[in-house]
């Protein structure tokens, strides 16, 4: 599938092609289920993106058609299907929550009224929270939580380009915005506010001398909204960054790290 899928992705005039079809549309079928994904981890604990799973979504898109769909009062004009059987998969969907096909939802998520679009991956124990969104191909771990408002941002193209990932135990906090691939390390809290992007200074300033990230937050660290000085033409002004505080404690109860790591910093999420 792979190789059609490239193939396909340099002359698009193949996408009229039987076999080109049903590679994509197989490709999607298989994210949807969370037997195929559009970044995973390797051995060596580092993401890779598989760039060709993107370029089926993408061409998933010209080969639909738009349809009125209804739910109750609600009526809907889209080129995409909506998922279904969620009590199958055993996630709870709290009305009017919204995902669409080509997205996997691992068994034991809940999904408040959010919005998760095609591609993205949102793993078991996960709480996605009221007015959430996780955008196209965003990869969430395991219990993670995702506070209200929070906006994770979806990466579609370039086809090459990752995704936003969010490791196991996460937590962010309400209305942070983490997109063009950032990625926030395991068990990291985020607190409200915070805004991360592919190009944000992340600055841990809990030792002697400051340390500067960019786009990447460590493993267990406790974050904040923050400035930082740049110099422009007119003059020297601030702008945003985000503060690492300090470090959730190593811990097999996540909701105990989770408590201290709010307290000890005075954090508001």
């Amino acid at each position: 599938m792979q190789e059609i899928i490239d193939g396909a992705w340099e002359n698009r005039a193949r996408l009229n092609e039987k076999e080109v079809i049903e590679a994509i549309e197989e490709t999607v079928r298989l994210v949807d289920a969370g037997e195929l994904r559009v970044a995973e981890k390797n051995s060596d604990g580092k993401w890779s993106t598989n760039d060709w799973v993107k370029k089926a979504i993408i061409m998933y898109f010209p080969l639909r058609k738009m349809e009125v769909s209804e739910s109750g009062i609600f009526q809907y004009h889209d080129k995409m299907m909506l998922k279904r059987d969620f009590d199958k998969a055993g996630v709870r969907v709290v009305p009017p929550a919204t995902v669409r096909y080509g997205a996997f939802i691992a068994s034991g998520v809940i999904l408040m009224p959010s919005y998760v679009n095609i591609g993205a991956y949102v793993d078991s124990g996960t709480m996605v929270d009221t007015w959430a969104t996780v955008g196209s191909c965003a990869q969430i771990g395991k219990d993670v939580h995702l506070s209200g408002g929070v906006g994770i941002g979806g990466v579609l193209e370039p086809a090459q380009a990752a995704p936003v990932i969010i490791e196991d135990g996460a937590f962010i906090g309400s209305r942070c915005i983490v997109v063009e691939g950032a990625f926030i390390s395991k068990r990291a809290v985020l607190g409200a506010g915070v805004t991360i992007t592919g190009s944000s200074k992340i600055i841990d300033v809990t030792g002697s001398e400051p340390v500067i990230y960019k786009g990447f937050v460590p493993e267990d660290s406790v974050v904040i909204p923050g400035t930082t000085t740049k110099s422009f033409p007119a003059g020297d002004f601030q702008v945003p960054c985000a503060l690492i505080i300090g470090k959730r404690k190593a811990s097999t109860d996540l909701k105990t790290s989770l408590n201290d790591a709010l307290r000890e910093n005075d954090l508001v999420v």
